[in-house]
């Protein structure tokens, strides 16, 4: 099977149910007939920006990130107002906490938009490490990042 193929599947099968976890989305294509790896799926979920976000019960499942028209730095701000409790910096990085199971999703909104300020990131349930080039550029990101935080000093 091609991989657009299995990802248009993917993403018609992330629509239909609730998803949370990639054992579940393989035991889901298993059952359409379609075999792959574990690192199959993940590369498939990153290439496809599938990220984890609360459904309208509360509970977590895959989703695929849109940016919706909003200009995309706009949209990074808003989410960061409205998801975000507080950032702290460490040397090159910056910690953002949000609230629970919004970490992937804001994680997607920073990498899709490409800023020369971030070399990576690393998200979890309610957690992002953002890694910067140097302290400078941190502190630089951090003030940007705060100023867009309700609940920051």
């Amino acid at each position: 099977m091609k991989k657009s193929e299995r990802q248009a599947v993917i993403a018609q099968l992330i629509t239909e149910y609730p998803i949370a976890t990639q054992e579940e989305l393989m035991a889901k294509l298993k059952a359409e007939g379609i075999a792959a790896t574990q690192a199959t799926i993940s590369r498939d979920i990153r290439e496809m920006q599938i990220v984890k976000t609360p459904d309208e019960h509360g509970q977590t499942r895959y989703a695929i990130f849109k940016a919706n028209n909003k200009n995309e730095q706009d949209r990074l701000f808003e989410t960061l107002h409205d998801v975000v409790t507080s950032i702290d910096r460490v040397e090159f990085m910056n910690i953002i906490h949000t609230l629970p199971s919004n970490g992937n999703l804001l994680a997607a909104i920073i990498d899709d938009l490409n800023l020369p300020e971030v070399s990576g990131t690393l998200a979890g349930h309610d957690t992002i490490f953002v890694v910067s080039p140097n302290t400078t550029v941190a502190k630089q990101l951090y003030d940007s990042f705060a100023s867009h935080v309700s609940n920051e000093d």
